[in-house]
């Protein structure tokens, strides 16, 4: 390098083909056209959400900070999702990767995120600072002839509920929980939701239809009443500009039902390999719907790619042992705020626990220091200093964790793996099964980033 380093947030005066130079050359040539990544950077731009490494006048770094709800145990959290980390290459390993991931991670505190993620393509500047390998992003891939003909439901349940029911979704369609405002919204009201509307396409039999770009809003709705009924953990709902980008493309195909959505699209030249992005359902007659549409290209699709949760009922609904399973990539979590990370999360309903734990957080020092982790009825608080201990509670000292092995044992890493990786001291064998039976979590993320 040549100069001084400045780090800072992008602004609409930065010339906007410096971040696309720095893009090409640290990824290569672009798949996507030109104007539709500069519109995506303008977003990012005018949310402040675009950060930046200069040496001297020369843009050498940058990331992005997507602005997400991460889902766990069927609970919003707002969290950070960091991608588009790249830095020139004649400025590689001279710091300017940690000194720009600090100011990511400082922005993502002052900005109130409980949560931050991200595809490490290299895990060691991640870890250095806190994020640790949480959870998993899947790809199944199914013949196109298995989805011709689906298991029909056991009958020996009886009949199937024949219409669906969609699940009220907590906090704004966003997926943020009560009491934190959306973003663009100093009033903290919720937008409303589009009308349902018939744009051409509403299907026989059930309000099932073809999703457009005035659908944003009700799309992300869906999508996080599902999670929430599902319980799911690491899944996560975007902002409605996002969303809208995505719907408009001219090669994605989207149909909305009261408690469904997918999307899809072709993978190539042809209509030979079929690319389905999403497919989320609340109840078994959606599920159904939904993967009939992406069964009536059977007949010209040989292989259907989709982004999948491990235990999707898809397995289950083929005839045949065809679904192959894949980890495309594993993914890194942040707690930025342990407190309110803990308070947001959703806990099994049968645990009851309170573990004293010792969290030691350099980068963010305020994280730092002695605290009583309690888990009941769902819910779990984690209070400033050691408390009495419950009833049952283990009698050792407590529990010490770093932030990568917080962040794994949030996302559900048996405390066993932490000790042998060297990332959780203190406690004993007691509280290690209490918290296993708190956190445990299966985590996968739909979204690629």
């Amino acid at each position: 390098m040549t100069g001084s380093l400045t780090i800072r947030q992008v602004t609409p005066d930065d010339d906007p083909e410096a971040e696309f130079d720095l893009r090409h050359r640290a990824f290569g040539p672009a798949t996507r056209d030109r104007e539709t990544m500069l519109a995506e950077q303008h977003a990012f731009v005018a949310d402040g959400a675009l950060i930046g490494a200069w040496d001297g006048q020369a843009l050498v770094g940058s990331a992005r900070v997507h602005d997400m709800r991460q889902w766990w145990g069927g609970r919003a959290l707002p969290m950070g999702g960091v991608g588009g980390v790249k830095v020139a290459p004649e400025a590689r390993g001279q710091g300017v990767g940690r000194a720009l991931m600090t100011e990511v991670l400082a922005v993502m505190s002052r900005r109130g995120y409980a949560l931050s993620a991200l595809y490490p393509a290299t895990a060691h500047i991640y870890r250095s600072l806190g994020w640790e390998i949480a959870g998993g992003g899947y790809r199944a891939t199914i013949p196109g002839r298995s989805l011709g003909s689906l298991l029909a439901a056991d009958p020996n349940l009886g009949e199937p509920a024949s219409a669906s029911v969609r699940p009220e979704p907590r906090g704004d369609p966003g997926g943020r929980p009560p009491g934190l405002a959306p973003r663009g919204d100093p009033g903290g009201r919720p937008p409303g939701l589009a009308p349902r509307g018939d744009p051409g396409g509403r299907l026989p039999g059930m309000a099932l239809r073809r999703a457009g770009p005035q659908d944003a809003e009700e799309v992300i709705a869906v999508l996080g009443a599902v999670h929430e009924a599902a319980r799911h953990c690491g899944p996560c709902t975007r902002d409605a500009g996002t969303v809208r980008r995505w719907i408009s493309r001219p090669d994605f195909f989207g149909y909305l039902a009261p408690d469904g959505f997918v999307g899809y699209g072709w993978r190539g030249d042809g209509a030979r390999e079929m690319m389905v992005h999403t497919l989320q359902a609340a109840s078994a007659p959606t599920a159904r719907a939904l993967w009939g549409i992406v069964a009536s290209h059977a007949s010209v699709t040989e292989v259907v790619h989709v982004n999948i949760a491990p235990q999707d009922p898809i397995g289950w609904l083929t005839r045949e042992e065809d679904l192959s399973l894949r980890l495309r990539g594993n993914w890194m979590l942040r707690v930025i705020d342990p407190r309110a990370a803990i308070a947001g999360r959703g806990f099994p309903v049968g645990a009851q626990i309170s573990v004293p734990l010792e969290l030691i957080d350099p980068d963010l020092p305020a994280n730092s220091g002695p605290h009583t982790l309690t888990v009941g009825d769902g819910r779990g608080y984690l209070l400033s200093g050691l408390t009495e201990p419950a009833p049952g509670s283990p009698a050792s000292g407590p529990v010490r964790l770093g932030p990568r092995g917080f962040a794994a044992l949030f996302g559900g890493v048996p405390m066993t793996t932490l000790r042998l990786a060297g990332l959780a001291a203190g406690g004993d064998a007691h509280a290690d099964a209490l918290l296993d039976g708190a956190f445990a979590a299966q985590p996968f993320m739909l979204d690629w980033f």
